[in-house]
């Protein structure tokens, strides 16, 4: 159900999470009040009162938890793909500095393909927390491009911070490919959806004169816990689904860079 959920369009996520129960949930204290009679109801209200505020409070806790770490984590994800373009822009201007034109020119084009690959492949293959085979082979040939045309150079400082930065780049792909996997436990994500149902359904058993103003109230809880549960739900994995982190910032520097190295 979550994958599912995760895959739709971001208006169609929205409605099957959150208008259509709502919906539901305001239809929940008029049924209730046709099976209970309301003295019956308001009998209980003090005593019920005090229980839905303990389980109000429980869930908000746990909700609030799970909205702050998923955000984090995107936030995060957003930052690594900026780390990562960060680094390759830097191998590509160091990449001026070295004393033979071939190599040079070699390192940018690997490089190149790797930022190529890694926009076409690996981030429809991070849709489904997969990695792409063929930015793996390309990264690999960047690095053999380093290790192998410039082992003439393998002591210079130049050649060192070339290979420093190619490590921050594959540090920050398999980061990349980590976060693609998800935030949320599975295990969360009951507790999560049932928390939601037992605090909405706990408001259909009190008990007030205005049934159109109780059902109003409950509607209104109801998109209140829904929608933060939505914003768990969309960005819980943020390189899939209608809410992801876009590789803009490595397509920038490929624009900017790769297509036509001979040409710097």
């Amino acid at each position: 159900m979550v994958s599912f959920l995760q895959s739709q369009p971001l208006w169609l996520s929205g409605l099957l999470l959150v208008g259509l129960p709502t919906g539901l949930a305001m239809l929940g204290p008029i049924l209730i009040r046709r099976w209970v009679p309301l003295d019956r109801l308001t009998a209980n209200n003090e005593v019920a009162g005090f229980k839905f505020a303990v389980v109000g409070v429980l869930y908000a806790v746990l909700l609030a938890f799970a909205i702050i770490v998923v955000w984090e984590k995107f936030t995060d994800a957003d930052n690594i793909v900026a780390r990562e373009a960060g680094a390759a822009t830097n191998v590509y201007r160091l990449s001026y500095g070295m004393a033979e034109a071939p190599p040079a020119t070699s390192l940018r084009a690997r490089l190149s393909d790797y930022l190529a690959a890694t926009i076409s492949d690996d981030w429809p293959a991070m849709e489904h927390a997969n990695e792409s085979s063929s930015a793996r082979r390309a990264l690999d040939a960047v690095y053999g491009s380093v290790l192998v045309s410039l082992s003439a150079q393998s002591h210079s400082a130049l050649v060192a911070e070339i290979l420093h930065q190619l490590d921050e780049i594959t540090q920050a792909r398999r980061a990349r490919l980590a976060a693609a996997d998800g935030t949320v436990p599975g295990v969360i994500w009951p507790v999560l959806f049932g928390g939601a149902a037992a605090t909405i359904g706990f408001t259909f058993f009190f008990g007030t004169q205005n049934l159109l103003a109780q059902s109003l109230m409950t509607g209104l809880l109801s998109v209140m816990i829904l929608s933060g549960l939505f914003i768990v739900l969309v960005i819980d994995r943020p390189f899939s689904g209608a809410v992801t982190v876009k590789p803009d910032a490595l397509a920038k520097v490929l624009a900017e860079f790769g297509p036509t190295p001979a040409a710097h």
